[in-house]
């Protein structure tokens, strides 16, 4: 600052000196010319540039810390709080004490200070930088509750607040709300308790003699409840134990679980668990704490059990209970289910009463039983007998084929029948996703007519049937006939055939397409591949199609449904209609048969299924396609060039 202004000082000596000529020869200043006295240009300048203001504290004062020493007597709780403060600027400042708080005198640094009344009362501090001030305090103490007296320390804002309370006498027992003990001692026919409490939180402390607990010196007596999952897989077996005690006598400060022969314990969890070790006697589970009431804690094991045949299911007990209550369940992992059993003291039940570690656990294979409530030391036994199957006989449903034959029409529709060869020994319905735009026309399973369901747009729910569970399910066929819609057909381009999606994974499907001899068709490469027809290969279809084939005539051209691409090529293919064995325009009585349907009451209903019957008309040009593993609700759509014959 000193050198700023010496050096406006010297440009204004310099400017008066080059002006001093110009001021000797004129009487006045030119015009745009001021001439001023030095402290006078000071003080313009400063005023147009003030200086930065000093900083100051938007808090003049903080309570860092409190520490209470307190002591109780007869009606009262005494003693003495230290209020550490940090005062954040230089003058006189006004600190309250923490609200609530009754005190009779104050000390600043050992020195006497006046405490000023208000709300709160305050004290005043002279200068900046840290201060203790002593008060001496009094706690009323509040009316007993169920037998305990209690104090309440009022809230401050300081971030450290500890309390040291001494009671003149031994065996009390000590509760808090607000903070946490850190040390507790007896010396002296004294009992000190060393608190720490929360900050911005009032500090509750309730105290009582302790009484004496007679149930150590009762005998233990609990009751368990134990429910077990095992698991038997094709090398290994695993069980997981819910334990669940309840401690009707005496105190708990560990437990004994007895564990099968051959089984390894892997993990005990629970909230209450200390540790656990293993030994000849069996499970010992160390308690964090002795327990009075219940505790609960889950057993994790493996052990080696047979493949198949008969198993002896490991069983946990808890051998100290007086009754045992629960359940087992029993289920096979992987490909297998459970025969026989025998059993004793358990009686049969559902894996979804039992509860805790089985709920939620659907497995076809699953068995259950409940514990019978009986003494600790009485025998539980369960042995199962257990089938293993070859992976064919262990599909839930699967379709081992699938056949289309589809008739292709100029006028922008196309009829399919489908013939699916279905193995099942679980499901109970097949969804069938048709394409945009098909009308189911039939449905049959086993050759016997359904009425489909109706599950969401586009797609019919069909029953099916079931075989043996444990044995491997006969292959029946699920036949459709549905009208499709597409586009009409351009002399050059190309088009698509999508096929209907099904919630069953397909192995093999095989797809026979009629067109009109007018057009030649070339399929583009895609999952399915153009190959010989060498029929079915599932038993249940070439059962189906062993019949011989039908001979039909058309406009003078006899056929027994192979290809007959020597049909006159200027002629359109008839329509679909026409094509349907058995139903022609010509028919004799068919519009006597319309006519009499129009006249007959449309109020009437028919009683039981009314399908379809379709011949399908294998007539025209064709062209085989197969693909393997189509995955359940994959819809698969072949692409194909065309090309009109002149």
């Amino acid at each position: 600052m000193g050198r700023t202004r010496a050096r406006d000082s010297l440009a204004v000596v310099v400017l008066l000196h080059l002006l001093s000529p110009l001021a000797l020869a004129q009487t006045s200043p030119p015009e745009g010319w001021v001439d001023l006295p030095v402290d006078e240009y000071r003080t313009l300048r400063d005023r147009s540039i003030p200086a930065p203001p000093s900083p100051s504290s938007a808090v003049d004062a903080t309570l860092t810390r409190v520490d209470y020493d307190l002591r109780v007597e007869a009606e009262s709780v005494t003693g003495r709080a230290s209020l550490t403060i940090d005062v954040l600027r230089d003058g006189w400042v006004k600190v309250p004490i923490p609200v609530g708080l009754m005190a009779r005198n104050a000390r600043l640094d050992g020195q006497p200070v006046s405490l000023v009344e208000g709300t709160p009362p305050y004290v005043l501090l002279p200068r900046s930088g840290r201060s203790v001030v002593t008060l001496d305090i009094v706690l009323p103490i509040l009316p007993a509750s169920a037998g305990a007296d209690s104090i309440s320390v009022p809230a401050s804002a300081a971030p450290i607040s500890r309390l040291t309370l001494t009671v003149a006498r031994t065996g009390i027992d000590l509760s808090l709300t607000g903070g946490f003990t850190a040390d507790h001692t007896e010396v002296s026919g004294e009992s000190r308790w060393t608190i720490v409490g929360h900050s911005n939180q009032a500090l509750g402390i309730a105290w009582k003699r302790k009484i004496d607990d007679r149930r150590t010196e009762q005998p233990l007596r609990l009751r368990a409840r134990v429910t077990e999952l095992v698991a038997l897989g094709e090398e290994t077996g695993s069980i997981t134990a819910s334990i669940r005690v309840d401690v009707q006598q005496g105190i708990a400060r560990d437990l004994l679980v007895a564990i099968p022969p051959g089984i390894v314990v892997n993990q005990v969890n629970g909230p209450t668990v200390a540790d656990w070790n293993v030994s000849a006697e069996g499970l010992r589970v160390a308690l964090l704490e002795p327990t009075t009431t219940d505790v609960s804690f889950v057993v994790t094991g493996e052990g080696r059990v047979p493949r198949d045949g008969n198993v002896v299911v490991p069983l946990v007990r808890v051998p100290m209970a007086e009754r045992e209550t629960g359940g087992v369940a029993v289920d096979v992992v992987g490909a297998g289910e459970i025969a026989s059993r025998q059993s004793r003291n358990l009686e049969p039940g559902d894996p979804s009463d039992l509860g805790d570690i089985v709920a939620g656990r659907e497995s076809p294979s699953m068995i259950a039983f409940r514990l019978r409530a009986i003494g600790g030391t009485d025998e539980r036994a369960l042995s199962v007998s257990v089938v293993r199957y070859t992976p064919q006989a262990v599909l839930v449903a699967n379709i081992e084929e699938a056949r289309y034959y589809a008739l292709a029409a100029e006028d922008c529709r196309i009829l399919v029948q489908a013939h699916y060869a279905v193995r099942n020994n679980q499901r109970s319905f097949l969804k069938v996703t048709l394409p945009a735009g098909a009308t189911l026309w039939s449905a049959a399973v086993a050759d016997r007519p359904v009425r489909p369901g109706v599950a969401e747009r586009d797609a019919v729910l069909l029953p099916l049937e079931k075989g043996r569970a444990g044995q491997e399910a006969p292959t029946f066929v699920v036949s459709l006939v549905y009208l499709q819609a597409t586009a009409a057909w351009s002399a050059n381009g190309r088009v698509s055939l999508a096929l209907p999606a099904l919630d069953l994974p397909v192995s093999r499907t095989g797809l026979e397409l009629h067109h009109s001899p007018r057009f030649r068709i070339q399929p583009l490469p895609g999952t399915f591949r153009v190959e010989a027809d060498l029929g079915p290969s599932a038993e249940a279809l070439r059962a189906r199609f062993a019949t011989p084939a039908v001979t039909r005539t058309f406009n003078g051209h006899v056929f027994n449904g192979a290809d007959i691409a020597d049909l006159p090529t200027g002629r359109d293919l008839p329509s679909l209609l026409t094509l349907v064995p058995g139903i022609t325009s010509a028919t004799p009585g068919l519009q006597s048969l319309v006519d009499r349907y129009q006249r007959d009451d449309a109020s009437r209903t028919v009683i039981g299924t009314l399908p379809v019957s379709v011949t399908f008309p294998r007539i025209g040009p064709s062209v085989f396609l197969a693909s393997e593993l189509t995955a359940e609700g994959r819809s698969n759509i072949i692409e194909f060039a065309i090309r009109k014959v002149n």
